[in-house]
């Protein structure tokens, strides 16, 4: 990269918190302990978790439940709820039931959000509104699958006195690949400040297996491509996204895509605006 994006590559890292250093043990404890003080000075007594199937909700769970034995051990009432959140049957359905038997959470629940989701899609429908061409509808319904699956985490945390838990890390952070209001909504966010690479580190330290930890990411949210990589939709890899964030040098061309989707989503990772801070 030249010198004014190699600038502007320190400035995003800055600003989504990604260290120059990284200590996989130092890192485990430092994000089990935010998860396990912020529990206790917020005077609740549950994490809460959708369970995708993906690497970064297995990491987020297994740091969960060493988060609630921690406030338990402590002599406090905690617990870690894991939800499936299938829209349907989903197709990889069997990594999620993986996933759970890796983190072996203290209470697991499964709600179908299809019902929900498919009546908002109809309703839209009905009011004449166009939706576009079907691929336009299919990832406008993404969205409501996103934002509806939060709906159930946060009634979830509401009757259990819980927090709940967003996956959100640096490198979705970096691409904006996160629904406004739906998984990039959240009380807490421990693996925040991390690329991909990282949280995969993470995953492998607290023994989850392989075929879980370099499982091909995907949002999995349209209907029409199902499976979806996250990679097909950045037009950048990975390995990419990772190497940026860790201040190496990267292709121009990439470099270029990652800084146009940072600038593009700069709405989603801020407030809400209003006059005064336009």
């Amino acid at each position: 990269m030249n010198p004014p994006e190699t600038s502007i590559q320190a400035e995003i890292i800055r600003s989504l918190g990604v260290s120059a250093d990284f200590d996989v043990a130092a890192e485990l404890a430092l994000r089990t302990r935010f998860l396990a003080d912020t529990l206790l000075h917020a005077g609740r007594r549950s994490l809460v978790l959708g369970i995708s199937g993906g690497v970064d909700s297995l990491v987020a769970g297994l740091l969960a439940q060493r988060a609630v034995k921690q406030v338990r051990q402590q002599g406090h009432e905690a617990s870690f709820i894991a939800v499936r959140l299938p829209y349907g049957v989903q197709a990889d359905e069997a990594d999620a039931a993986q996933c759970l038997q890796v983190i072996e959470p203290d209470v697991s629940l499964t709600v179908d959000i299809r019902p929900a989701a498919d009546a908002i899609h109809s309703a839209l429908q009905a009011s004449g509104l166009g939706l576009g061409s079907a691929s336009e509808e299919d990832f406008l319904l993404g969205n409501v699958k996103a934002r509806q699956r939060m709906i159930v985490q946060y009634a979830v945390a509401g009757a259990r006195a819980g927090l709940v838990i967003g996956t959100d890390h640096a490198a979705e952070a970096l691409m904006g690949f996160f629904t406004k209001f739906g998984d990039g909504a959240a009380d807490v966010v421990p693996l925040s400040g991390l690329n991909k690479r990282r949280v995969r580190a993470l995953g492998q330290a607290m023994g989850a297996p392989d075929a879980l930890v370099f499982k091909t990411p995907t949002a999995d949210l349209e209907s029409l491509q199902p499976l979806k990589p996250d990679e097909a939709a950045f037009g950048v890899s990975y390995a990419q996204i990772d190497d940026f964030l860790e201040g190496r040098p990267v292709d121009a061309a990439a470099a270029a895509i990652m800084v146009a989707a940072f600038r593009q989503t700069a709405h989603k990772r801020a407030l809400p605006q209003g006059p005064g801070n336009f």
